[in-house]
């Protein structure tokens, strides 16, 4: 079935629909997230499960995958995200210039490209790579954020651009790498920046005009942060406390809440039966704490919105004065489990900080916090009850003064995982999570704030942290309602790509030197691998056609972890420390930028 014909189709079923909210938002995209066929949303559905019921591929027969087909995008930095999958076209996008390709899945063949006319200087904005985290698609458009911060949607049937949106300024240190997402008849899109001193903020667009509908702010005042002082509520001492009146405007010096960071790059899920939207806010600016007294709020924080208004029902910090650029953009996923015996709507979230969260979604209580990697030591806990960290002075980056350079900070400050997604399997309640067991040590400096200059203010150096084998990564299966690893599989590199777990009792993931590797998610063992020519940072994803399963994955080293190789840096502390630490990788792999599919050779199903 092509698009065209899917669309018709479904645009009846909307018609008979009406007393359905998500139908009356986009039915279309609903009932295509319900086909498993499909690969419509960079998470695969709106919670961020990242998970398939395709069980075609399973544990008996996975060590039988071969290449199907590979798709060059003719770019060689790094490529996060995935393609999307809609009937019998795949949609597949690139780093800077932001390509996007249209491909006939019968003999992939292109049936339109876009690639948009971009000033080059965004390039030296941006921070970690000119990755670009997908597309989304709704109301037959495919939506790109492009580098230069304006959104596009594009005619999925022809790749004409239908409208434009502008959310940010370039010159003044704003770019965009996240993906948007369409939740019901609104696309969401954030902003990057944090390194510059960019303002954080979410922005909502009609589905079919454009138009901006709300636009909510990380820190400032209340009317422009969407937030009501006395219904916008926070856990507090063992309860849901109002925040109260000039809530950021308090806990920032004087107005350093302008340029105070708090971006919102990552990615995002949405409740349908709630109607709240969910994401993470990054890091406050300036990386040296010393000369930004206060929480900082609200940086580093959970936010729950009305999609409709925007509204902020509850927020939850997780690091108040982040001393160790712990931004908080990661996935928050969308599961309902068990939990001292009730079944709790719950949102399962792992912070670049290191702490496993686990929160009602509903009502924004924290219900779980523990460390995801034995080895985070810049707190020893967290409170449940205060929902503050229990810190560990030791490896507080907030002394004031010359050679402040603390050492063996663990994690470093890409984190114990950074926006590379977990996966949720339904089955075992399991989490398969991608991480980084990397620590650092930490310089800050005084840095004025300057419109469209780097406004960092700290030197780090990163190393791979404390084991036997000295690796830098693992693949984690995660027990949210207990809080406990359930096991580990080590990697010699961080784990920087993206998992899916499937119906088949396999989670697949990429690794930096280049090998997408399925596992088996009771025990972790591995089943199967196969090297790519480049290190796979992008995140894995399935789909069906003609009756037959597909994986594919992109290969292309880059983003924070590859970025001494995909923008050819050399001195250790360049790339926010990054290059030093992964200096190795230039051993096992090199540029890339090549989209490899997988499937069982012969029938449907092999």
């Amino acid at each position: 079935m092509n698009v065209r014909t899917l669309v018709l189709g479904l645009a009846v079923v909307a018609a008979t629909a009406l007393n359905s909210f998500v139908a009356q938002a986009d039915s279309q995209l609903d009932t295509l997230i319900k086909n498993p066929s499909n690969w419509a949303a960079q998470a695969g559905d709106y919670s961020n499960h990242r998970y398939s019921p395709l069980k075609q591929i399973n544990e008996s027969n996975v060590g039988k995958l071969q290449v199907a087909w590979t798709m060059s995008t003719g770019v060689l930095r790094g490529h996060e995200g995935s393609p999307l999958v809609i009937g019998d076209t795949m949609y597949i996008h690139s780093p800077f210039p932001n390509k996007v390709i249209a491909i006939n899945l019968k003999d992939q063949t292109f049936l339109w490209q876009y690639e948009p006319k971009q000033d080059t200087q965004v390039i030296s904005v941006m921070c970690c790579d000119t990755v670009n985290r997908g597309l989304a698609y709704g109301d037959g458009k495919i939506f790109l954020q492009q580098a230069d911060t304006k959104l596009v949607a594009l005619n999925a049937k022809t790749g004409e651009v239908v409208w434009t949106a502008q959310n940010g300024n370039p010159k003044a240190g704003e770019t965009n790498t996240n993906a948007p997402h369409v939740f019901g008849d609104k696309v969401l899109t954030g902003i990057s920046g944090g390194e510059f001193g960019v303002r954080g903020r979410l922005i909502a667009y009609d589905i079919k005009t454009g138009k901006e509908v709300w636009k909510a702010y990380s820190t400032g005042p209340d009317a422009e942060m969407l937030m009501d002082p006395d219904k916008t509520m926070t856990w507090s001492d063992g309860k849901m406390t109002p925040i109260g009146a000039d809530s950021s405007l308090k806990s920032w010096k004087g107005d350093q809440w302008k340029s105070g960071g708090g971006t919102t790059w990552g990615w995002y899920a949405w409740d349908p039966k709630l109607n709240l939207v969910y994401y993470g806010t990054g890091n406050p600016g300036t990386w040296n704490p010393s000369q930004r007294p206060g929480d900082n709020k609200w940086s580093m924080s959970i936010f729950a919105r009305d999609l409709n208004t925007g509204q902020a029902k509850w927020v939850y910090q997780m690091t108040p004065h982040d001393e160790w650029d712990y931004d908080g953009v990661n996935e928050m996923i969308l599961v309902d489990i068990p939990i001292a015996g009730k079944t709790t709507p719950a949102i399962v979230h792992f912070d670049r900080n290191g702490f496993g969260y686990t929160l009602n979604r509903e009502t924004g209580q924290l219900l779980v916090a523990n460390k995801y990697d034995p080895a985070v030591n810049w707190a020893d806990s967290v409170d449940v009850k205060s929902g503050l960290p229990v810190r560990n002075a030791t490896y507080s980056t907030q002394k004031a003064g010359p050679d402040h350079n603390v050492k063996g900070i663990c994690p470093a400050a890409l984190g114990s995982k950074d926006q590379q997604p977990a996966a949720f399997d339904p089955a075992s309640k399991l989490f398969l999570v991608p991480t980084n067991h990397v620590c650092m040590d930490y310089e800050p400096f005084e840095v004025e704030y300057v419109s469209g200059q780097p406004f960092v203010g700290a030197t780090l150096s990163m190393y791979p942290g404390p084991n036997e084998n000295g690796a830098m990564g693992n693949f984690i299966a995660w027990d949210a309602a207990k809080g406990k690893i359930a096991w580990s599989k080590p990697e010699k590199f961080s784990v920087w790509s993206g998992a899916l777990a499937t119906a088949g009792g396999i989670a697949f993931y990429g690794t930096l030197e280049g090998y997408i590797k399925a596992v088996r998610i009771k025990d972790g063992k591995e089943l199967w691998k196969f090297k790519t020519p480049s290190g796979i940072i992008g995140n894995v994803f399935t789909y069906e056609y003609q009756g037959k399963q597909f994986v594919g994955v992109y290969s292309g080293i880059g983003g924070w972890a590859g970025i001494g190789m995909a923008a050819g840096l050399q001195k250790s502390t360049e790339g926010l420390g990054a290059v030093g630490g992964y200096r190795e990788l230039a051993k096992y792999t090199a540029l890339g930028g090549t989209l490899f599919v997988f499937a069982i050779p012969g029938g449907a199903g092999g």
